[in-house]
């Protein structure tokens, strides 16, 4: 589990990721603390409105950069967005408006949807074999969990000795610290793409790719799994243990650490598992077991629960663990599928792909676990989105064929088209002597052609074969 960390480079981008989360941790305090000084008892829609702003600048901004990131030095890109997210972060605590919040978040955020799929691309060129990257996964999913338990225990711990204002500067200290360790490294440099187009073709390429992979549209489907019932945990944890349950704080920490206890056990036990089964059984798996604990909730609702959370808690807990661990069975893996299905210098557009169409994902849960929730009740809030986990994972069941070979038998139809390229099994014509060395760029006619290799959507593979 803990072989990567032998890897210096990795070392030091996993030291930056879990330094940085933390400082986002305490940067979620700090905002709903802040949120609450400027507006009182309207800070609720104050910080769903920094939620949806972060959400809609995932959707629409990690495209556009991602389509650019190949023609970037990764590791002076990645220090940059750090440097601009301490820099807004150091700016947070002086803010005197609420729109001054939201423009801050929203430049923050365009910073993070331009670190976050850009260091996720970096690790498969750092950790080449797919062991040691499925390990990697895992050990970035214990990040998340961690952080998601630990920031709030540091910041409770901090604010008994400072004020909010003071935990903004160790946001600040944590992307300065991610910036150090990124430039104390050597990334392997992105491959340049030879894709030739305007910024439409750029902009687009990487959802191209993944719309056109199945296992990738079966993955779109998962992430509307995890994003249904995802959105019930975190949007209505809070309104079961403290509205229904007369819970308190304590305890909507009890119930959250239970669903972080589920995900970090799976996460220790999928690299061993992923050795002996594909992704695909295991991710579906967790997909229905996402519905399945969602729905289970839903009826635990419609009968009653028990008085009190004492009697509560026996029922709660189990079902939080299993969402937990259902959730990193179909999150953790997500990385082994964008890393078999794009060439390396498309790997930044296909991660930054997945990293708007999951978020779009949580923008369509997220109002709608909280308008079910206070409008029609929790029982109901857990049916519909239920019901739609267990809808998304059929769907992904469907997309995502079985077997879902790496090497695919397929035809290739006479068609022209230039870019660079050598000599190889898709390009051998003959020259004129004014091509010059290879790689090289010229027009070219490829004539039919049969074979079978690993296959990804690219330049001579615009669709995916129809099966048979």
């Amino acid at each position: 589990m803990l072989s990567p960390l032998s890897n210096r480079t990795y070392r030091h981008l996993f030291g930056a990721q879990l330094i940085a989360l933390v400082g986002t941790g305490l940067l979620t305090v700090a905002l709903g603390l802040l949120a609450y000084d400027l507006a009182g008892a309207d800070a609720g829609a104050v910080l769903g409105t920094a939620l949806a702003i972060k959400m809609v600048v995932y959707v629409g901004v990690a495209p556009v950069l991602g389509a650019f990131a190949d023609r970037l030095p990764r590791r002076a890109f990645l220090v940059a967005m750090d440097l601009v997210r301490a820099v807004i972060a150091l700016c947070l605590p002086f803010v005197t408006e609420v729109w001054q919040v939201y423009i801050l978040i929203f430049m923050l955020q365009s910073a993070s949807a331009a670190f976050t799929p850009t260091f996720q691309a970096t690790i498969p060129d750092v950790l080449p074999d797919e062991a040691e990257y499925t390990k990697a996964l895992s050990l970035a999913r214990l990040a998340y969990d961690l952080e998601s338990l630990a920031s709030p225990t540091l910041a409770a711990a901090l604010l008994a000795f400072v004020s909010y204002h003071d935990l903004f500067a160790g946001t600040v200290l944590g992307f300065l610290g991610s910036a150090l360790l990124v430039a104390g490294v050597g990334l392997p440099a992105p491959k340049p793409s030879d894709l030739r187009g305007g910024i439409y073709d750029r902009t687009t390429r990487g959802i191209r790719i993944y719309l056109k992979t199945p296992r990738l549209r079966g993955l779109l489907a998962l992430n509307g799994a995890v994003a249904a019932a995802g959105a019930m945990v975190i949007v209505n944890t809070v309104v079961l243990v403290r509205g229904v349950l007369g819970g308190t704080d304590s305890d909507v920490a009890v119930v959250l650490a239970a669903y972080g206890a589920g995900s970090m056990t799976v996460a220790l036990l999928l690299p061993r598992l992923l050795g002996r089964l594909s992704d695909r059984p295991v991710m579906l798996a967790g997909a229905w077991l996402l519905a399945a604990g969602t729905l289970v909730m839903a009826a635990i609702l419609g009968g009653g629960l028990p008085k009190g959370l004492t009697a509560a808690l026996p029922l709660l807990l189990p079902v939080w663990f299993a969402l937990g661990a259902a959730n990193s069975a179909v999150l953790t893996p997500s990385g082994r599928l964008l890393r078999r299905s794009a060439h390396a210098e498309d790997r930044p557009a296909v991660f930054a792909a997945q990293f708007a169409l999951s978020h779009a994902c949580w923008l369509v849960a997220y109002p709608l676990a909280g308008w079910l929730g206070s409008g029609a009740g929790l029982g109901t809030a857990f049916a519909v989105l239920g019901a739609l986990a267990a809808a998304s994972t059929v769907l992904a069941a469907r997309t995502w064929p079985t077997g879902d070979p790496v090497e695919v038998a397929h035809v290739h139809a006479p068609f022209s088209h230039e870019h660079l390229h050598v000599h190889d099994e898709h390009h051998q014509h003959e020259h004129e002597g004014w091509e010059g060395p290879e790689p090289h760029a010229h027009p070219h006619r490829h004539g039919a052609l049969r074979h079978t290799h690993a296959l990804v959507i690219d330049g001579h593979h615009v669709e995916w074969p129809r099966a048979g």
